[in-house]
This record gives C-alpha cells, structure tokens and sequence, in this order.
C-alpha cells in the first residue's frame, strides 16, 4: 500500500467470541472493503460507514485492534485516533475495523441477562459495557490534553489534567521531573514511545506543554495497577458531590460507582480512604464558613454603610451568603441601564462553592457587577432567596429587564419581579442549539446556521426575523421547528417586549473567574474578599478614566454615532411635520423625533439614533445628546462609578473578644507526615524498692563488702 494508506475491511452486524487465551475474533456479519488515508477526517469516515451499513451518524462506535494485540479494543473518537489508527497499520496489508451499534449494544445486554444466553454472546456484551463506562470520560476528560502549545495556569493544574487524560485513555505513567518548573512523564510500559514535557515559558510565565510524542504501543490496557491512578484525594475530589448529598455513602458502593464510570478496579481500603478525607474536607470547609462569614458580614455593614450582607443557614449544614455593595447599588440605579443578568456559575479555584451573580452593563458596555451570593448548591430555593434578597436591597420604582438561561432563576423571576421583564440569554440559547446539529452537521454549515440564529436574536422587524428562520428551515425543518419552539418572545428584538439595548448575554463566568486565582484553592471568605478588592479596584479604575472624556457621549457610544453619521449623510430626508420624517434609502422608514421612534427600531431597541434619525437631526440642526440614551452620557456613567467601596481591615482572620467564640474557633489544618507515627514512651511504673541493710553493722544503705565500720 501507499505510504499513508490503508486498506481497511469494515465488519458489522457479528460477534466478538473470546478464546482461551484471551484474544478476541469476530464472527458473522457483513464486510465492506474501504480505503482510508492519512487526510481523511472521522467525520468522512462515518458518513461512508452510515451509507455502506445504512447507518445513521452518531449511532455507531468504530474500533479496531493493534498489531499483535488481539485482546484491547480501541475506540476511534476523534481525528487524533483515525490518524494513530493510520501510522500503526502503515505496513500491514489489511486493517479489520469494527462497526458497532450503540443502540444494539444495550439491547444485547438486556436480553443476555433476561435470556441466559451462552457464553459468546454475554462476551460481546462485556465489550459494549467497556464502552459506555468511558464513554462520559470520552467527552470531557480524553481532550484534557491537546498537545504542544497547550497552556495551564499552574504546574498541578497541568498534572490534574495528565491525570484524568491517563484515565480516560487507560495507561499508566512515571513522572521523570516534577517541580514547580518543569513536569516530565513518560509511559511506564517498557519501549512505548508516549512521553510529554511542560514548563514555563519565558515570554508570558505560563506553564505551557513544549514536547509531546502522542503515540501508544502498550495497548493501552488497564489492569490491577489502574488504583495506583486512584489517589486518596482523587477519589475524595469525585466522590465529594455526591457524599454531600448522600452521607451514607458505603465504600463498597464508592468502589462499585468507580469501576463503572472510571474503568479504575479499587479495594475496599482505598475507597474507605477516599471517603475519610472527602467527610473531613467537607466538615471542616462548612465549619470554617460558619466561624468566619458571621464576622465578615458585620465588617462589611460596618466599613460600608448601606451595603447588604446576609448569611443564611439551614439545618443541614447548608448555607448562602449574599453581598452587595452600597456603592454597587447606588450606581447601578442612577447611572447603569436597568437590565440584568443572572448567572450561575462554578469557580475553577474551588469548584466545591457556587456562585450566583447579578451583573448589569455600564455606559461603555462593560459587566458592571451588582451583588453576588456564594452558595455550596445552585438549587431552585437557592435562587429564590437569591432573588428576594435582591429586590429587598434595591429602591428602585421603574421595572428591570432580566436576562437568564431557561434554567437559572427565570422560574422564580415572576414570582419576586413580578412586573419585570424576562427574558433568555443568547449564549444558553446558542448551546443548546448546537446540541440539536449532530455529527452528520459539517462544522462549516454548523456555524452558517449559528450565523443566521444570531440575527433571528437581532431582528428587530418581524420580517427580518422570519428571514431567519427561513433560511434555517432551508437546511432543516426540524431545526427551524425547534426554534419557534423556544418562545421567540423570550429573546428576540422582534417580539420581546423588555429593553436590552443589544446586549443579549453575560460574560460574567469570565470575569469572576479571572479575578479568583486558581494557584492555591480559596475558602469562602477569600473569595468574598478577592470578589471585594476586585470590585473596589474596577470602581476606582473606571472613575478616574472617565474624569478624562471630554464629549457628551460615552467613547463606545460617541464612536458609534460617528461611523453612523457617515452613512446617514447619502440618504434623503422629507419633512412631514415638525417631529415627523421620512429616511429613504433602499427602503423607505419615518422617524418621529419627538417619541424617539423609527421604523426600522434600532433607535428604540439599542437607545442610540440609528442613521435615518441621525440624517433627521443634521437636516434640523438637532442635538445628539439630546436624543441618546441617558445612559450613555458621559455625566450618566460618572454617576455609576461616584461612590467607592471600602476597605475592610483584618480580613486575614476574625478576632472575638469573648472566650466562647474564641473557643469554638477552628484550628489550622496540618498535614500529616509521611511514615508511620512516632509512639510516645510508655511511663515509668513508680517501683518501690527494699531497703539494703549491711549483715556485720545492720545499718541502712550498704552491705557488708561496703562497709566501713570497724569490729
């Protein structure tokens, strides 16, 4: 065969028999013949299989077996593992590649153990089973590691990530080098090939990946050693979620759940272990929230009046700590847009802890956070108080626009807002729009589709937005079926009846998530007070910045009407009366100056003239500032950032001036030392002790060898 080019025999429809010495055949079935080279994708691949075996794309698992290994199966899930699939078979004649329903391989399963059918077929079933236990670990963990260039914030960050990549690809590994500036590891199978290096890079002191030789000639197989992958915090880091919510969580059942989505074989003892620490992190985490937030939450009434800060328990050991600002607060009511975003989210310094976010824009359409609450569960009564606790913070009487996933808080919005706008959020909208294209979907026509949802979200004329709708119902019915579906009202211009001013998602899991860092795991109250200084900061920044604008508008906002008024200087302007016009371009659009409105509703939908009212007020000599938005002035956004936020000394650790609060403090955690304790020395038995009499004087304290008295 051609250099990078194989012949490969497709099988589909038989069985997998097992022989005595543990290798595997296939019998039965069909066979088509197919040529594969090194440039073909896996998408390429599964479209000739779908056509050859009638299949539909996504329902199917390709595997294949290595040279001379008869025993493993491997999984081809992406265009990494067509390629490697390539280079190993480059000098053999032929490959056998295996087609394998996935739908099938539960049926199967279910009638070998109804049935009692022979051995051969429950082996097929083994094989299919192997496959749905990795199949979640296919989807996240097997593209933890992309290959070189690949950049982490921190050396554990990177070993984090080459541990769940070992498990999720079933191989075992050695660290060659590992310190804080360098991490070398290598495959521990004699003669493999597999080997990657990552340190800092000297530019940007990021911890990057600089070497890596992806390509695996162990087999990759699992066996006994696979619990050495299993540390006793890894297992308390997975297992941690769901002992929360089940305390009687049993090692054996820890071990049982291991083997079935991990592939990883663990004793009873390790799984005891896991369990010990996952119980000891927890208890100490909500220990160490108890002692601390009720202290917080009074200096930060106290250092900022006007803020709210409230912690809330449940008997369960559960509980929400919710903060806004005063200065947050003043300037999101007097100097932001009334429109908010609601997001939930998990931080990556310690994913143990939630947080809920309220956010709104300012006059530059920058996140302008407006109160947080830190939780340990995003559950829908969590929301709910959330919520209540924002409209008992605000003083607001003119109704806000929200905007939130289907998912996050939108249920309980009308019941606390109840003359408020809802509405969803693009980015959710977007995801579970994806979710819907499956494999069979090029990526090209993926992002054209996205293409044309995006400006359904836009549309501010209902004929725009059946434009839309239209050509995705080109493509596919069903999909432009799924849209309708989703409530346009809830999320585009053409039907909603809120204010958004073209601001349709929220960036905020970027913005907190950078601000926390990730090199060291926070406890609530560092977040609190890193989300603090962060926001103290921002405020500060920004108000110094904006004492240096010297136009009416906003920079954003200013640039914008300028790149508008060069278009609205070619169009023709009527005059009907004196507040009503008529813009003609390639269409024909009235504006009314006088209630701020055009038909083509830009200018009511993003609060800045669009460039037919533009056109209007150059003819009438008209002040822009006039007829913008007041929150995009320069005075306006002024307003948001006037107040600052405080500081709040002794955060590192509350001091109580009473002895009880001082006694049920918690202590700092330690570390135990490597090896086997140290005994302390048993004590001394207090022994009393005869009294030695002398023979020859019968005096005390000596014998007669010793004595010196004279006869």
């Amino acid at each position: 065969m051609a250099r990078g080019k194989i012949l490969a025999i497709c099988q589909s429809g038989g069985e997998f028999i097992t022989d005595s010495d543990g290798s595997m055949s296939y019998s039965g079935g069909e066979a088509h013949a197919i040529d594969i080279n090194c440039e073909m994708s896996l998408s390429d691949l599964r479209s000739e299989i779908s056509a050859m075996f009638s299949f539909n794309a996504g329902t199917f698992s390709i595997k294949y077996f290595l040279p001379r290994n008869k025993r493993t199966l491997i999984t081809i899930s992406n265009d990494k593992d067509l390629q490697r699939m390539v280079d190993f078979h480059a000098d053999s004649d032929t490959t056998d590649i295996f087609v394998t329903k996935k739908v099938e391989s539960r049926i199967i399963r279910s009638v070998v153990a109804d049935s009692g059918t022979s051995t051969d077929a429950n082996t097929a079933s083994v094989a299919t089973l192997e496959e749905a236990k990795r199949q979640k670990l296919c989807i996240n963990w097997d593209s933890m590691i992309t290959g070189v260039g690949q950049v982490f914030s921190s050396p554990k960050a990177f070993r984090d990530a080459l541990h769940k990549y070992a498990i999720a690809n079933s191989f075992m590994y050695r660290f060659i080098k590992n310190d804080g500036s360098r991490v070398t590891a290598e495959c521990t199978v004699e003669d493999c090939p597999w080997r990657i290096h990552a340190s800092r890079s000297s530019a940007k002191q990021k911890f990057m990946i600089k070497k890596m030789n992806d390509i695996h000639t162990c087999g990759k197989e699992l066996s006994k050693e696979s619990r050495r992958l299993a540390s006793q915090r890894w297992v308390a880091s997975i297992i941690k979620d769901k002992l929360r919510d089940t305390p009687n969580y049993r090692p054996k059942d820890i071990a049982k759940d291991l083997q079935q989505e991990y592939g990883l074989s663990l004793n009873y003892s390790q799984a005891w272990r896991g369990k010990f620490i996952a119980k000891k992190e927890l208890h100490n985490s909500h220990e160490e929230a108890f002692s601390q937030l009720s202290w917080f939450c009074e200096r930060i009434i106290d250092t900022n009046p006007g803020s709210v800060a409230t912690l809330h328990t449940s008997d369960d050991s559960r509980f929400c700590f919710f903060v806004t600002f005063r200065a947050s607060l003043y300037g999101f009511e007097h100097g932001c847009r009334p429109l908010l975003f609601l997001d939930g989210l998990s931080l990556k310094a310690n994913k143990q802890w939630k947080l809920l976010a309220a956010t709104a824009v300012d006059g530059q359409n920058d996140i302008y956070p407006v109160a947080f609450c830190v939780l340990d569960s995003e559950a829908s009564e969590n929301w709910h108080w959330f919520l209540v606790q924002l409209k008992s913070a605000f003083t607001l009487s003119h109704a806000i626009t929200f905007v939130s996933s289907s998912q996050n808080g939108l249920e309980e919005l009308p019941e606390v807002f109840a003359d408020s706008f809802h509405g969803y959020s693009e980015q959710h909208l977007i995801e579970n729009f994806k979710k819907e294209m499956d494999e069979s979907w090029t990526q090209e026509l993926k992002d054209k589709m996205v293409g044309h949802l995006k400006r359904a979200i836009c549309a501010c004329k209902v004929d725009e937005f059946n434009e839309s709708i239209e050509n995705i119902r080109i493509q596919s019915k069903e999909l432009a079926e799924w849209v309708l579906g989703m409530k346009p009202e809830f999320w585009s211009d053409a039907f909603f009846k809120g204010l958004r001013y073209g601001h349709y998602s929220s960036g905020a899991a970027e913005i907190f998530n950078d601000w926390v860092s990730t090199r060291y795991e926070p406890s609530v109250l560092q977040i609190v007070d890193i989300l603090r200084c962060k926001l103290m900061e921002m405020m500060y920044s920004r108000h110094e910045s904006s004492n240096t604008w010297t136009e009416g508008l906003v920079p954003s906002a200013n640039q914008k009407v300028q790149e508008e008024m060069i278009k609205a200087r070619s169009l023709s302007v009527a005059c009907s009366s004196d507040c009503v016009f008529e813009v003609s371009d390639e269409s024909t659009n009235v504006i009314n100056i006088k209630t701020r409105e055009c038909t083509c509703r830009r200018w009511q939908v993003t609060g800045l003239p669009c460039m037919h009212a533009l056109a209007v007020l150059e003819r009438t000599n008209g002040c822009i500032y006039d007829y913008c938005s007041k929150y995009l002035l320069t005075e306006c956004y002024r307003h948001a950032y006037s107040l600052s936020i405080n500081p709040i000394p002794d955060v590192g650790g509350p001091v109580f001036a009473d002895s009880f609060h001082a006694a049920t403090t918690c202590p700092p955690r330690t570390r135990r030392l490597a090896g086997r304790p140290k005994e302390k020395p048993a004590e001394p038995r207090i022994i009393i002790k005869r009294a030695v009499r002398c023979s020859k004087c019968q005096g005390l304290g000596h014998n007669k060898q010793t004595c010196k008295a004279q006869i």
